[in-house]
Order: C-alpha cells, then structure tokens, then sequence
C-alpha cells in the first residue's frame, strides 16, 4: 500500500531509460505522427505549480498519443534571452567587475547562466515523468535557432513588412529598453496626478473672433492629462470635430469645453462655468493658445474619435512624442516628433526648466507647482487607472518617442485574421480573445535596447544614417550565425560582416546595437524547430496559458503569416492560472505557495510535508478542470493522496488474487474462462469496463481529463470495491484454488487490471509501471505503454445488462440499510442489544415479498434474467446481499430485526438460522455433521476433502 513514490517513481522512470521506450514509441509506432510543439518557458528560476499543470497537461496528451499508436515527438524548449537573464547575471557581479564588462563577456555569463537554468528546470520536469527529447531541447541561444529566426526576420523584410520609424513605444526606463504589448501588465490601484490645464489663446480667426464677441477675450482651451511630465512636450490641442462645445463664462476669464460637460466640470472645479455659446469641434480648428509654461506657440487641431467626453474636457492634450494617438494626429498636422526625456525617464534641456528632473517621480510636482503659479492649473487630483507596467521589473512604464524596428501588422492583419478562423481554439472564447487583439494591435515594436539577445542584423550608414538591410546581408548574417552563433555580431567589425559585394565599403557602415524582442524568439519557433526539425508544419497542437494570446499564440502567429500565409498551428489549447484553496494567487508573502518539488519529494519535516510523488501532482492536473483558474493546497493534496491510495489499493487487490493464475485459455492449459461461459456478473463487470474504455477514450479524445478522474474513481470505488469485489470475496476465498466460480472471477481480474493500467498509465504513469511489473503471469510487452490503448472486444458491450443489474444494486441497497440498522442495534454494550442485532451481514437472514404492479415489474424481471443464469453458484441473490440466507415471498421469519418497504418491495431481516462456518463465516445449520471438521460447513468440507 505503501508506494514510496520517492524511491520508486526514479526506478520506474530508470527503466523507461533503459528501455529508450519514449525513443523507441515516438519514432517506430505505426500510426501518424503526432506534434505538440512546447511553448518554451523561461531559462531563469525554480519550477512552480504553473510549470506543473503547463507541462504535466502536455505529457498526459504526447502518453496519450503514444499509447494510441502515434509518433508522439515532443521537443521541450526554453526561451534562453533578454533582460531577467541580463539582469541576474549583472546583480551577482561586483561594481569593478561591471565597469570591466564588455557585450561580449555579459553575453558569454548569460549564456552560461540560462545553460544552468535550463539543466536545473529540465530535472524537474525529468522527475515528474514529462516524457520528451531531453537529450536535444531546443533553445533560443542554440545556432541553428538564431540562423532560422534571422531567417523569418528576413523574410519579413523582404515582403515589406519590417520598417524603421520614429514612434512613439512603450518604453521601461527601468530597463532602458522598448516593450511590446505582451511585455507588460497592469496592476491594480494605480493612481496618477491628473490636473486640470487652462492654455491661453493668443489668436483666433476674424470669423471666430466676430462671432465669439465678448466671450473671446481673455480665452483659454482646457484640457485634462493624467501626465502632467508630458506637458514641456505639449505641441498641440485635439478637439473632435462632431462635438459639441462651449464658451463659457468663469470669473474674469472664458473655458473652452465640451459642452455636454459643461455643468459636471463647473462642480468638480469647484468654479463658475456660464455657456455663452456653442458651436462644433471643426469651428476650433486653427485657434493659436500659448504654452503657460515654455515660450511656445502651438494650434488647435482636429483628432479622432479617441477624442470623448467620457472623461476630461472633451480637449486634448497632444504631444506627438508620447503617445500613439498624439502622434498619428501631429504626422497629420507636420508637427514634429518633440520627446525631451532620455531613456532612464529624465527630462531634457528640451524641457526648458524642468530639465533633469525624472517623469516618474519629481518632474510632476515640479511642473504642478510651475502650472499653479502661472494661474493655468484648474485642479489636480489623484486619479485611479489601468497603467502599463515593466512585466519584468515592476515597475511603471512610459511612452516615449524613438527610433525603433517595427513589424508592420497592418501588412498582413486581414490575413492573420483569416488564419485565426481556421485554426480550432480550445475552449472557442479563445477565438474571440485572440481576434479582438490581432484587430485592435498597433505595429510590433520588436527592436530592444539589451545585449543578450539576437541581433538585428542591420547596418547603418556613419554619415547619413541610411539602413543597409537587403537580401545578401541578411543571406550572409544567417549563415555567419548558423555557423558561430550570434555572438559572431559583437566578435568581428563591420569588415567581417558584411557580405563580399559591400566589402569594399565597409568602413561607410557601422553595425547595429539593437536585439530583438524575446517574443520574435519564441514566435519563430515554428521554423527553428518544426520545420528545422522536420516535426510538423503547422503542429496539431499549441497548448500554454490563457495569457498566451497576447504572448506566444500571437507572436508564433504573425511571424508565421507574415512568412508563409498561415498559422502555425492547428489547434490551440488554453489551460487557466493556479490559486491557492480560497481563489487567492499564490505568494511567498501570504505562505500559500505551493512547491512542486516538496510535494513530490517531502521537506524537512516529513510529518508536515511527507513525498507524496509525481503521480500525485499528475493527478492533481487531470483532476482540475483547467480550461478556468485551478486552486491547489494541502487539503485538496491531501484528498489527491487518498484518491490515489484508493486506486493503488483496488490494483493491488486485483493482483494479489491473481498470485496462481494463468491467462492462457482452459483449453491451451491456462486458467482463462471464455467470455460466453462467464457468469452474468462477470459479463456485467466486462460491461462497465468496456462503458469506462469508451468514455475515457471520449475525455482524453477532447482534452477533458477531469471527466476521466471522475470515472476512475467511480469505477474503482463503486463499480469494483463496492459491487464486484465485495460479492467476489467468497468466490476467490473459499471457493476451491481450481474451481469455475474462482478461475471465472480471475479471469475477468486479470482483464480489468491490464485494462485499467493502460488507462491511467498517460496521468499515473508510474503506478500503471508499477501494476505492469507485478502482473504475476508473463506477458509479451515489458511496458505497459508498449500494450497500446485499452480496447474492449465487441461481446463485451451488453448495454441490456445494465437495467437488470441496476434493479438489483438497488435491492441491495435498500438490504444494506436494514443491515445496518441492524448493526447499529447489535453495537450497543447491553446482552439484550447484541441479541436484537446483528454484527457481519452473513449473520443475517433476508426475506423479500414482491407486491404485484408495475412498480415492481423492473425487479421482477431482475430476478428472472438471474434466475435463468447458467452459473447459480455465482449468479444468486444471497451471495450478492452478502447474507447467509435469502427467501423470496412465503411466510415472514421469525424474530424479524428490521422491515422496509420501498416501490412494492418488502425487506425483512433476521437472525440467520444455524452456526457460524470458521472458514467462510457463512451461518449454516450443518456445522458438526462433519467429524474431520466439526466447525466447518459441507461447503468448506468439501474444498478441502475433495
């Protein structure tokens, strides 16, 4: 009972080893081949429950597929570049050993670095049984991925889609570098100082001016912004051109806003706001306002419909250097790309007295309290919002104007759009998650401003800054890279480098300094590995977390359309997060994380945190369901446990009675009884195990392992304990070692053992090992997973088993409740109680009356179909109640213990008549007629005085 996962799971798992029984399965199975291509977690830091329920999903399909007959390869991968990596190997150095550090050497220590999380990460995945070509991972770093990424960045320059631009990007001045959308999240409870901003007007049109009259003296624009950093960069103000707006009266001075806000800003800035006129957003276009803060002159220009009244004044603040829809709007209007902060958040000389000043911290009080004591502040409040954050440090983000490499979606999105609607999304929100984003993305940014990472392979003129980026130099870079890696880029100069046809200009052109996104990484994988690989091109299946759609399903995607037309996948399989018991997300800080690694091999305290084993943490996935967030804690590992202690101790029940058996047929000299001869509960047992074959087969067919944790235990506790085991007890017992009713109920034991190892073997693949190599009889395939998926042969489905059977697990349950009644009488300390009662079920006697009607006609026909069994010696009432006497109608016995009633059924039940059998417990009324045995019944004589 005891499966000392610790020490037996690694010798298990040995002896896969040793067999090459994954190499052999995935290469030599008949059937088709089968990939699911592995979304390469990040080379930095311990395996989490995430990594778990991610990659413990993915080995119970590839099993799966194995079982079923199909080359199942499945390459594990690591995303191996970028910052985290850098960062780590920065922190472990002193300050002299950074100042000596060149691009270079960082990118050697990276190297070494990811190598080591790769190795550290690979074992724990080893030891939770995930079956994959350990011995060739695939990872970013590796040459031949780097030349095939260069290869599809390549391609997408060659098609137009890859441009240089100065845009505005969401820029981390933590990690000095452009993000892209899936590079950040938005945590909670944000709060930025937004103020309310008057802009005197230094010039309005005559036309305007005429019709304002009074009301354009002393006029101001307001507008709302939750940057007030952004302000030095202000070079214009959008209004849209189908509002509404309002001149109105405030004091000793006009407000220009929107007019259906008019009244709702007059209480929020606590001030008089008296409309003297309207008119529409294009009659603004053209008005002159002064920057209250720069000498500076800047136009009131028309935006788009980003310009609302859902929040603000209806006037928008526009500084085309730090924000998408600002810059969209000032490239309309000329204006020029104005970003005075450098890249760790300081303002610039352009900045004007704000200069040096840091946007994230000191550069907005600093402008509040210039904006306050030039009469142009209206209000400022803290203002609750979503804003981006740097994933990786945590820290907030900006938008900042810069030179970057953009991959142009607007090329290709109709056609990525398309390609979405082929591919099948598990669950089908998935669809709808990934086209609302595809639809609505702006053009990927995927230049970086880090050293560990691919390079873009583009040369700049010295003088002109003009790009050199065609067909022979990228041709040349890939297969550079293909040969040395791309550390090749920082090794050699310009000289060495560019191809032969540019050699003779090389010192015109220097080199660039940007990586690419870790997202253009992992989203060329399906060349790197699929197609390099030869594993499958589009694969069956991608399979990660919900967040992926922003992430790897997007980024795999585009690149692969962009090149090729197509997704890269067939399906897509989306799996939820882990929380703690009560829906919390796990943190050290709350101390509800749960450690995989303690799970399965135990901590300290072994009392505390005993080894429960990867099976147990394999059952944990296949019991959740996962397409939403899945909790994990010690009280559900705790019921896991016993779940799976419940399955161990059924199969080894199962194999424990078949010590002596011999599955050859009766006729070739063996012990096995055909089907047609077995017994109706024998047949009713093959039943359920084909009903359970089939719909296991149905919840692995479309992913839902939950249902086939619910049946297995099922099966185990109801179906077997419960029902067939608990009736076969006599049979394998008492009956003798060779007789039918004892070879007849082994012979259905071995079936279902070798039946329900093949089926748990993709989830609790070790203990499926372990029930194979203690079948006690030879068998041909060393494995369990060389027998292939479990079948059940034709005779064995006889659906029209199941009313009869059913009508009599019934009876036998309203019978188990009188018994125990019983029971409960015979438990009470007094003589007079124990004389009332009964202790085991075989003390007693039951007698059954059947009232004629309809009600009853079900049971009836129950017993008929029984009563015509070939087999009475198994096929009878009183072994299934478990009684030592059962009487169908007649005269009511006496000393009745308990009467029920229930659907035209009468249940009555007695002390049963006779004496206890030492052997078989059975109460008979011939004990002692036997003077070799005088305590055993003629039945046990029998057996053992044949």
């Amino acid at each position: 009972m005891r499966a000392n996962a610790r020490q037996r799971e690694p010798e298990i798992q040995a002896f896969w080893t040793e067999q090459r029984l994954y190499e052999r399965l995935s290469q030599q199975n008949p059937g088709e081949s089968f990939t699911l291509h592995d979304g390469p977690p990040y080379a930095n830091g311990a395996l989490h429950v995430g990594h778990a329920l991610n990659k413990i999903l993915k080995d119970i399909i590839n099993k799966t597929a194995l079982l079923q007959g199909k080359k199942a390869r499945f390459v594990p991968g690591w995303d191996c570049h970028g910052l985290p990596i850098e960062l780590k190997v920065l922190q472990g150095l002193s300050s002299s050993e950074r100042a000596d550090l060149t691009p270079l050497s960082l990118r050697q220590k990276a190297h070494a670095f990811a190598l080591e999380q790769v190795e550290g990460q690979k074992q724990g995945f080893q030891r939770w049984g995930i079956w994959a070509d350990w011995e060739t991972p695939y990872l970013t770093l590796q040459k031949d991925y780097e030349a095939a990424q260069i290869g599809v960045f390549g391609a997408m320059v060659l098609a137009g889609h890859i441009y240089r631009g100065l845009k505005p990007v969401h820029w981390s001045p933590s990690s000095r570098t452009a993000l892209a959308e899936a590079e950040l999240e938005y945590p909670d409870g944000h709060t930025s100082p937004s103020v309310y901003v008057a802009f005197p007007v230094v010039e309005l049109g005559e036309a305007l001016a005429s019709q304002l009259g009074e009301a354009a003296a002393n006029l101001a624009v307001a507008i709302w912004t939750t940057t007030p950093w952004t302000l030095p960069a202000n070079l214009a103000v959008a209004v849209n051109p189908n509002l509404d707006y309002a001149i109105c009266r405030s004091g000793d001075r006009h407000l220009v806003v929107a007019a259906e806000l008019s009244e709702g800003l007059a209480v929020k800035l606590g001030i008089e706001l008296t409309p003297l006129c309207r008119l529409k957003g294009a009659e603004l276009e053209g008005i002159v306002y002064r920057h209250p803060l720069l000498d500076r002159t800047s136009a009131v220009v028309i935006g788009g419909d980003y310009v609302t009244t859902e929040a603000g004044t209806g006037l928008v603040h526009t500084a085309p250097g730090h924000g998408v829809d600002d810059f969209n709007t000032g490239k309309k209007y000329g204006l020029p790309v104005l970003c005075p902060v450098d890249e760790a958040g300081y303002l610039t000389a352009e900045a004007g007295p704000f200069a040096g000043t840091n946007v994230l911290k000191d550069a907005n009080p600093a402008i509040i309290e210039a904006l306050e004591a030039a009469g142009a502040l209206l209000l400022q409040e803290r203002y609750e919002h979503r804003y981006p954050y740097d994933w990786r440090t945590k820290k907030p983000t900006i938008f900042r104007a810069t030179e970057q490499w953009f991959a142009s979606v607007e090329g290709f999105r109709g056609a990525a759009l398309e390609a979405i609607a082929q591919v099948e999304w598990l669950p089908a929100s998935g669809r709808n998650r990934i086209e609302a984003m595809v639809g609505e993305r702006g053009d990927w940014c995927i230049s970086r401003q880090r050293t560990w990472g691919v390079p873009i392979p583009v040369f700049y003129h010295r003088e002109t800054d003009e790009v050199l980026l065609n067909g022979a130099t990228l041709s040349h870079i890939q297969g550079l890279i293909a040969e040395h890696g791309t550390d090749v880029w920082w090794q050699r100069d310009e000289a060495g480098l560019l191809p032969a046809v540019h050699a003779a200009e090389a010192a015109q052109w220097r080199k660039g300094t940007d990586t690419m996104d870790v997202w253009f990484d992992s989203g060329s994988s399906w060349a790197g590995v699929l197609q390099e690989r030869g594993l499958g091109y589009p694969a069956d299946l991608y399979l990660e977390g919900s967040d992926q759609h922003r992430g790897w399903f997007q980024s795999s995607l585009l690149t692969s359309v962009a090149v090729n037309g197509h997704a890269p996948y067939r399906r897509v399989l989306t799996h939820g997060f882990t929380l703690d018991e009560k829906g919390r997300k796990m943190s050290k800080s709350l101390g509800n994380v749960v450690d995989p690694a303690v799970l399965v091999e135990g901590g300290k305290n072994e009392k505390q945190d005993p080894a429960y084993g990867a099976d147990v943490l394999r059952l944990w996935v296949s019991s959740v369901d996962y397409s939403a967030d899945v909790p994990l804690g010690p009280g559900i590992v705790k019921q896991l446990a016993d779940v799976y202690r419940k399955v161990r101790n059924t199969a080894r029940y199962l194999l424990g009675n078949l010590h002596d058996f011999d599955p050859r047929p009766q006729a070739e000299g063996g012990d096995a009884v055909a089907y047609a001869e077995l017994p109706l509960l024998d047949q009713w047992m093959l039943q359920r195990t084909a009903a359970l074959i089939d719909s296991v087969t149905g919840d692995f067919e479309r992913f839902e392992f939950y249902r086939f944790f619910q049946a297995l235990q099922n099966f185990c506790v109801v179906d077997l304990s419960n029902v067939y085991l608990d009736i076969a007890k006599d049979r394998l017992y008492v009956s003798g070692a060779g007789e039918f009713r004892r070879r007849s109920c082994q012979t259905v034991l071995h079936l279902v053992v070798e039946r329900l190892a093949g089926l748990i073997a993709p989830v609790l693949c070790h203990m499926a090992e372990d029930i194979w190599q203690n079948l006690p009889y030879p068998v041909a395939e060393a494995s369990v997973f060389e027998r292939g998926w479990p079948t059940a042969p034709g005779d064995w489905r006889r659906p029209e088993l199941e009313p009869p059977m059913a009508a009599i697990l019934e009876l036998r349950a309203l019978v188990n409740r009188q018994l125990e009644s019983c029971r409960k009488q015979g438990d009470r300390g007094s003589s007079e109680g124990r004389e009332q009662g009964i202790g085991a079920s075989l003390e007693a006697q039951v007698q059954l009356t059947l009232a004629e009607g309809a009600s009853t006609t079900a049971l009836a026909e129950a017993l008929a179909w029984m009563a015509s069994s070939a087999h009475p010696s198994v096929d009878n009432l009183t072994d299934w109640l478990l009684v030592s006497a059962l009487h169908i109608g007649g005269e009511a016995p006496e000393a009745v213990l308990a009467e029920a009633k229930a659907d035209g059924v009468t249940v009555r039940v007695a002390r049963a008549a006779g004496q206890k059998c030492e052997r078989c417990w059975h109460h008979e009324t011939d004990i002692g007629r036997h003077p070799s045995h005088p305590t055993l019944c003629g039945r046990c004589v029998a057996v053992l005085e044949p």
